[in-house]
């Protein structure tokens, strides 16, 4: 019998070290997906749905909050709404006293990570700010905006669904 140089153990090693790899990146992306989720914590507020006849590419648009107010949330761009653009954001809120408003910009068939802008509050229930859609590999990418209000009595809030043509 010849004698090995290499221990019994040794060919095991390379494949165990792979493994262990693919275990730490499937962790990692798993962990990412649960704090991105964590991060949205949508589960407390209440949503309306807005109304129909909604451009957001050319008029504002808007939503009854229940029997307590009105929102309206524009975006105001000349012509269509483009990804990588700087696009200014207002919302209108009435009936409802209002501590903060958020714009949430997340894909409709894709996970495209967090795009959360914060509104300044510019009085008589008027908020600004601004906000960006990123770019996709996909001709069409349909986007959804979600409105959140913070108010005393919780979070109220409604989407606004658009798309973005690449360029």
């Amino acid at each position: 019998m010849k004698p090995t140089s290499e221990p019994a153990g040794a060919t095991r090693i390379p494949v165990l070290k792979g493994l262990i790899l693919v275990t730490v990146l499937a962790l990692a992306a798993l962990s990412w997906y649960a704090f991105s989720h964590w991060l949205r914590d949508d589960a407390d507020i209440t949503w309306y749905p807005p109304a129909s006849d909604c451009d957001l590419h050319s008029t504002p648009c808007s939503a009854t909050l229940g029997d307590k107010g009105q929102l309206s949330f524009a975006v105001n761009v000349d012509g269509r709404i483009e990804a990588l653009e700087i696009l200014p954001l207002n919302v209108t809120v009435e009936g409802v006293e209002t501590n903060t408003v958020k714009v949430d910009f997340i894909g409709r068939d894709m996970d495209m990570g967090l795009h959360r802008f914060t509104l300044d509050a510019t009085g008589d229930g008027r908020f600004y700010g601004q906000g960006q859609v990123s770019i996709c590999t996909q001709a069409v990418m349909p986007w959804r905006a979600r409105v959140i209000v913070d108010t005393p009595d919780g979070r109220i809030g409604s989407w606004f669904d658009f798309d973005v043509i690449r360029s």
